[in-house]
């Protein structure tokens, strides 16, 4: 039998691995989605007492691991999580590689062109360049969109891992931003199978009327996406030479990150 002594220590063990469980999954939890989460919602998601998890912010927060906006409340990962190892999806190293890229694809296609982050449950524009023309979509810095309604999006989201994956489709709320944008998981669905086939996304004035996308990934030597790569295009100019011509620019383009990034 085991005495008291024995009964505290694993009594105390127990306590431990708990924390630790807590922490890991708070940092899979916020690292998923790269997005903010406020104190509710980790409880809520987690299932931790709120009580507990006041304390285990706290001690995160003060040891960097975890960052803190005022003005949303949301928590986020901290810098002290970068220090610990390099993330697979460095984007500093990508926007340093995209930006010869992004202006290349613009002359050869002649058509604005994006590359794109995740951003929780949108797509975010994190560098781009016009069109010359003055029939054209202008694609800015920061601009963010739902996943399911642009073709930078699909194409992020066609390479989620599976858990990622369900997680959104369980969650996901459409919006009929045009008359053409999706509206159900069974579309979405299969245009993300289509994607996975065929390497790229489309949308077709689903979130611009007027516009067509095209994208296609930016994928890791592990096969998840680290952004995407999209030009945007007037309905009018969108012939299948144009189409032809875009998948063949994107081809090149998303071969010449992978090859820089991976170096």
């Amino acid at each position: 039998m085991k005495n008291e002594k024995d009964v505290g220590g694993a009594d105390v063990l127990s306590s431990s691995v708990k924390s630790a469980t807590r922490v890991l999954d708070l940092f899979e939890c916020l690292g998923r989605w790269d997005a903010e989460k406020t104190h509710t919602e980790i409880a809520e998601e987690l299932a931790i007492p709120k009580s507990s998890l006041t304390q285990l912010l706290k001690t995160l927060l003060k040891r960097g691991y975890l960052d803190y906006a005022p003005l949303s409340k949301g928590y986020r990962l901290g810098p002290s999580i970068a220090k610990l190892a390099k993330r697979e999806n460095d984007s500093g190293d990508l926007l340093t590689a995209a930006g010869p890229v992004l202006s290349w694809i613009a002359n050869e296609t002649e058509e604005t062109c994006a590359l794109n982050f995740l951003k929780g449950d949108r797509s975010e524009v994190v560098a781009s360049v016009n069109s010359t023309h003055r029939l054209n979509i202008t694609m800015r810095e920061g601009d963010i969109a739902p996943l399911y309604a642009t073709s930078g999006g699909k194409a992020l989201l066609a390479y989620l891992p599976v858990v990622m994956l369900e997680e959104y489709l369980a969650r996901v709320k459409f919006e009929k931003i045009t008359p053409k944008t999706i509206t159900s998981v069974a579309q979405l669905r299969e245009e993300l199978e289509q994607i996975k086939s065929t390497g790229f996304a489309y949308v077709y004035e689903e979130f611009t009327p007027g516009i067509n996308g095209i994208a296609k990934a930016i994928l890791s030597p592990s096969g998840l996406a680290i952004g995407s790569l999209n030009i945007a295009t007037p309905v009018a100019r969108f012939t299948k030479e144009k189409r032809t011509l875009c998948e063949a620019t994107l081809t090149r383009a998303v071969a010449t990150l992978r090859a820089r990034f991976q170096d």
